[in-house]
């Protein structure tokens, strides 16, 4: 009896062992209910998508929302490792890039670029780039902008030297009411403040079509896309945001109701930025990279930028890849 107690002793340590080992053991390499993905948004545009088309339901991790009103603030974020992932236009990934910021570009969006546009009151004299000789342009935001970038190609594309045009930054929530009050000569501007001026009667001068690349990024930081678990979560997040697009595509008047209420903005204003297009959440091509380096090349060149990036480092082209989204769900 003594042998038997002490065999089952000493089994029944084995036993409780092996369950604290297996406690201990790690979680499953697709087990992603321990993952928080931290997405950041500017002005609530890629959240409104999402939530309306209720892309994110059923996901096996968390996310949660960090919303900013500009790429500056969202980039200082992404650096700062407090958000994972930064939607922007090209120039503000280029000059996150330029600083230091580490990221990696991991989806685009291609449009036709005519949410960005040179504008004048609808009684100007300004008729065309060639008369902003001598005038004063206002660009929104910053030096390094989309905005920027439009005007000093329609300068070139008209003969007329930078030097002629006095040219000054004032904040797109600045300028628009100082715009609308007929105290700006010409605005080179974007998205919905575009869209507010154009509704007021604003003319355009000359749209982004054919001059700006039409791409917004999705960047991820490096340390999401080094950490296996997050890597994968993001690729699954990167393929609920295509669809989230496409249905933004298949139903532009809910959409633009949607996004009306949710930024407090006017329906006729969210609805002729859907009529500007809404594209599709695409995996980066090399034609998406060539035509990032020749904007990077372009601000070098002009010194708006210190040094060279090359974009071709910066991407990353296999989490979220043309056979990971044909395997979307």
């Amino acid at each position: 009896m003594v042998e038997l107690r002490a065999v089952l002793l000493l089994a029944a340590a084995l036993l409780m062992g092996g369950c604290e080992k297996a406690a201990e053991a790690p979680k499953s390499s697709s087990d992603l209910s321990g993952v928080t993905l931290i997405l950041g948004d500017q002005a609530k545009g890629l959240r409104t998508v999402v939530e309306a088309s209720h892309a994110l339901d059923g996901i096996d991790y968390k996310v949660q929302w960090a919303n900013f009103q500009g790429a500056a603030p969202l980039f200082e974020a992404l650096r700062a490792g407090a958000v994972d992932l930064g939607p922007a236009g090209d120039t503000p990934v280029l000059a996150a890039a330029t600083g230091g910021t580490p990221l990696r570009i991991v989806a685009v969006r291609r449009s036709q670029a005519r949410s960005i546009a040179i504008l004048v009151p609808p009684d100007s004299p300004i008729h065309s780039v060639a008369d902003l000789k001598g005038r004063n342009v206002v660009v929104s935001s910053a030096r390094g902008s989309i905005s920027q970038y439009l005007l000093i190609r329609a300068l070139e594309n008209a003969g007329v030297d930078e030097k002629d045009v006095n040219v000054g930054f004032v904040l797109p929530t600045d300028a628009l009411p100082a715009f609308n009050a007929g105290k700006i000569e010409a605005w080179a501007t974007f998205g919905v403040y575009q869209a507010f001026a154009e509704q007021k009667g604003a003319r355009v001068l000359i749209s982004g079509e054919g001059i700006n690349t039409g791409l917004t990024f999705i960047t991820a930081s490096d340390e999401v896309l080094t950490d296996p678990l997050k890597r994968k979560a993001l690729g699954d997040v990167l393929q609920r945001f295509a669809k989230a697009f496409e249905w933004a595509q298949q139903n532009p008047e809910e959409y633009a109701r949607v996004f009306a209420k949710v930024n407090d903005i006017p329906l006729e204003v969210s609805q002729l930025l859907r009529k500007w297009g809404d594209e599709s959440l695409l995996p980066v091509e090399e034609r998406d990279v060539q035509a990032l380096q020749q904007v990077d090349d372009l601000f070098v060149e002009k010194k708006i930028f210190p040094h060279r990036v090359e974009v071709q480092a910066l991407t990353d082209t296999e989490v979220f890849s043309p056979q990971s989204l044909a395997a979307a769900p």
